[in-house]
């Protein structure tokens, strides 16, 4: 009895073992904020950091999804989404993006969870279904922050092709054109753009505003065990 009850625990120690050496090596696979930058040189270092930090508390550091990060902190008529695929290591996309018409003009400064504010959300989203509706084909965000942008599937904030995402409408206004809450996207790219993100993404969207950087779960080392519960089943 002694020595089947040493074997079992024998078995289960090497099995405990395995597991973590299985979840320690996924989590080495991610690359480094560093490494995306020179993917992207052109975004922001911290974004990245923070963008990176949210995936491994939501995914539990698998680089199984694609990772899009927008940067509204920069001007809509510069590129400010970057989608990188971090098991292969690539650069996917780098895009412009609108933003909601109350958030701001050319760079937003006010973010919103709220219903009929037509302002845009921060905050880590996983893809959900695409659809099509009055935008065509158009792809859901599911807000994953209680409080910040969990109300993205009641307001209907889903990524979708605009003609005001066009740089082309710059020169006359300054800026892109303003959405009412979504990411849109220029119709060139937003096909290909929704196909590829339907497959599988978090989109991680900052500014550095201080109350949600302070209450994000996905950011803190302490409440992180939460995305132990999330997963993109909704998908």
């Amino acid at each position: 009895m002694i020595d089947r009850l040493g074997e079992a625990l024998r078995l289960c120690a090497a099995a405990c073992g395995l597991l973590v050496a299985s979840g320690a090596w996924a989590q080495a696979q991610l690359p480094s904020a560093e490494e995306l930058n020179r993917l992207a040189p052109k975004a922001d270092l911290k974004a990245l950091r923070l963008a990176l930090t949210a995936y491994q508390c939501a995914s539990r550091g698998e680089p199984h999804q694609l990772l899009t990060v927008i940067d509204y902190s920069k001007p809509s008529r510069d590129k400010r989404l970057w989608v990188f695929d971090l098991k292969a290591r690539k650069l996917l996309f780098e895009e412009w993006v609108a933003h909601g018409k109350n958030s701001g003009e050319d760079v937003p400064t006010t973010f919103s969870n709220v219903p009929n504010s037509y302002q845009s959300s921060l905050g880590l989203f996983s893809t959900g279904q695409t659809y099509y509706g009055k935008h065509g084909r158009s792809l859901r965000l599911e807000g994953l922050e209680p409080g910040i942008n969990d109300n993205s599937m009641a307001r209907a904030i889903v990524m979708h092709a605009a003609a005001y995402a066009d740089p082309k409408v710059v020169p006359s206004l300054g800026r892109l054109g303003r959405s009412l809450g979504c990411p849109a996207v220029r119709p060139a790219i937003a096909g290909k753009l929704i196909d590829t993100l339907g497959q599988g993404s978090y989109v991680f969207a900052y500014y550095p505003q201080k109350d949600w950087l302070n209450r994000s779960l996905y950011l803190s080392q302490r409440s992180c065990p939460l995305g132990e519960r999330t997963t993109l089943a909704s998908k």
